[in-house]
């Protein structure tokens, strides 16, 4: 299996979709350091999003990457997304996952976080509400799609 990167601010899901692409039991623990769930999914910790000292680190891991995944959840109401940020990823395919849509009231968060997403660099953006496997499915499948080479369970 290849490797997903997963990026986005504190609290925006990453530990939780990666834990439900895997198939494992979803519980939330703080990520401290970049971990990997499961056989190559890549969870960063939000800090390194937020801090632009990590931007190092996020570079150097992307390389190891095959697709890169940039959270935002539809919850949140600022973005730490850099326009073009997708750039620094060296051309690996990058997905927009908004997050947290079923805990959203506002609908009109979820288009301005498409366009946030857009902005940064998203060649395709998803909404995501993680009671729902459908969504799960589907962004499975446009992992799946983007690096061929990925097989997720």
């Amino acid at each position: 299996m290849k490797k997903i990167m997963m990026i986005g601010k504190i609290g925006c899901g990453k530990t939780t979709l990666g834990q439900r692409l895997t198939g494992e039991t979803v519980s939330y623990r703080k990520t401290q350091s970049i971990q990997v769930i499961g056989d190559g999914i890549v969870d960063t910790p939000g800090e390194y999003l937020e801090q632009k000292q990590f931007y190092s680190a996020l570079i150097v891991t992307a390389v190891e990457a095959d697709v890169i995944l940039l959270l935002l959840s539809a919850t949140d109401e600022q973005s730490t997304f850099s326009p073009r940020m997708s750039s620094m990823f060296g051309g690996k395919p990058v997905i927009g996952v908004i997050t947290k849509t079923d805990l959203c009231r506002d609908k009109e968060r979820i288009e301005i976080g498409k366009e946030i997403l857009e902005i940064a660099g998203a060649q395709e953006i998803l909404e995501i509400g993680f009671g729902d496997d459908a969504c799960i499915e589907t962004l499975k499948s446009r992992i799946e799609k983007s690096s061929p080479a990925i097989q997720i369970p």
